[in-house]
């Protein structure tokens, strides 16, 4: 029998003042690093460390579907999208995404990007400044709409609709608002799009990401609603342009530690792969995650009542000096040569992408992130003085200049992708895990 605890106080709009210290803080204060508080009116136990983010992905323990708060769901990820489904409809639409995401589909990504981005470094010269994070989105976007097989016409003003919903998901103010809007305006147009792409008005590339989401068909036999396969396909771009954040925070790392650009240069891809590990585990973005309690369970002796939220600490983790020595140093040297588990670096989430809720796209994350890292280490600037200031209070952090560049210039570094060469280093990296 689970014991009562006494009401706690709503923590809510302390969440939202105090951004990524939040929970870090509250485990903190307890003796046992666990913490219990409430939040959106609920009752959560907040955890950390590899064992609990285990304790976490127990699909028979721990459930999304109720889970997640609806500014998050109304903004971030749209109402019936798989981050929100459980069991065996989780399972069969997570497939949908992983077939999206082979190496040779994610090589032909990484080409697109990387020819985007060459692209636009010709016209950033034309420019008096450019802001870095702003382009970067649009390079992102550019991709991301001719790599998933969707029209060009349906990318004017994508981009910062896209940046919008990633923008507002952990806020109650303007940005919330601005998110809600871009979600709803971008839902509307890509279920116009679904449709017309059924009708045969549309066509797209066979095997695409668009003509993977028309014809899925969920347990039932039956086809995505338009409003269902809208969401899903947003799926599937957004979190490319998502990038833009590590592009920004690749920048930053690279003006305070200048030593890393001078690394970079040279293209070694262990050296890219740890500098861009690093940057997902130095820099914030997800806070944390949250599950809901599928039964009565209990950890470390503490009681988790049926219903009740579970937090995994994700920054907290990913600066836990047991895991990470030294954890608020920026080191890409501590990824050369290491192996580390399913539920030990978790920005993206934690376990096996195939079968679990860790995002299916966090290689393509990595990918990208590598391949424009060392292309921005290559590129020649000036950086003018700026508030580069990372605010943890703001979730999602990020320069508070978006990192302005100046007196930009072609490099003399650049050089072709080929899809089969970036085949061969996706394929590298997911058999590392």
């Amino acid at each position: 029998m689970m014991t009562s605890r006494p009401p706690l106080v709503d923590s809510t709009l302390l969440l939202l003042l105090e951004g990524y210290a939040w929970l870090p803080e509250r485990r903190r204060r307890s003796p046992d690093g666990i913490a219990s508080v409430r939040v959106m009116g609920r009752r959560a136990l907040g955890l950390c460390g590899p064992d609990a983010v285990r304790f976490f992905y127990d699909p028979a323990a721990v459930r999304r579907h109720g889970a997640l708060p609806e500014p998050v769901v109304s903004t971030l990820l749209g109402r019936g999208a798989v981050h929100t489904l459980d069991g065996e409809t989780h399972r069969r639409r997570k497939l949908m995404f992983m077939a999206a995401m082979t190496p040779e589909s994610i090589a032909t990504l990484v080409a697109l990007t990387a020819t985007a981005w060459d692209d636009a470094v010709e016209s950033w010269a034309r420019e008096p400044g450019i802001v870095l994070f702003d382009e970067a989105a649009r390079v992102l976007t550019r991709a991301a709409c001719a790599w998933a097989g969707v029209p060009p016409e349906e990318s004017d003003g994508l981009a910062a609709d896209l940046v919008a919903m990633a923008d507002g998901f952990a806020t109650a103010g303007p940005r919330q608002l601005r998110a809600r809007i871009a979600r709803r305006r971008r839902e509307r147009r890509f279920a116009a799009l679904v449709e017309r792409i059924r009708s045969g008005a549309a066509e797209v590339p066979k095997g695409s990401a668009s003509d993977l989401v028309v014809h899925h068909r969920g347990l039932d036999g039956r086809p995505l609603d338009s409003r269902t396969a809208a969401v899903e396909l947003l799926n599937l771009v957004r979190p490319v342009v998502a990038v833009a954040w590590y592009v920004a925070f690749a920048a930053h790392a690279m003006h305070r530690w200048p030593e890393q650009r001078a690394l970079l240069r040279d293209g070694d891809p262990d050296q890219a792969e740890a500098f861009a590990q690093e940057i997902r585990r130095f820099y914030p973005f997800v806070p944390f995650l949250a599950g809901e309690a599928i039964r009565d369970l209990s950890w470390k002796g503490r009681p988790i009542p049926s219903g009740s939220l579970i937090l995994i600490d994700v920054y907290g983790q990913l600066h836990d000096p047991e895991l990470w020595p030294r954890p608020y140093t920026f080191a890409p040297a501590r990824f050369l040569g290491r192996e580390f588990g399913q539920y030990d670096l978790i920005p993206q989430g934690g376990g096996d992408p195939a079968t679990g809720h860790r995002c299916p796209g966090e290689v393509i994350t990595l990918t990208l992130l590598e391949t424009l890292a060392v292309r921005l280490a290559r590129l020649e600037y000036e950086m003018p003085p700026q508030n580069l200031s990372i605010s943890l209070r703001r979730v999602p952090a990020k320069p508070r200049s978006g990192v302005v560049l100046s007196a930009v210039r072609p490099s003399r570094w650049a050089e072709a992708m080929t899809v089969e060469a970036v085949t061969e280093v996706v394929t590298e990296i997911r058999s590392r895990g």
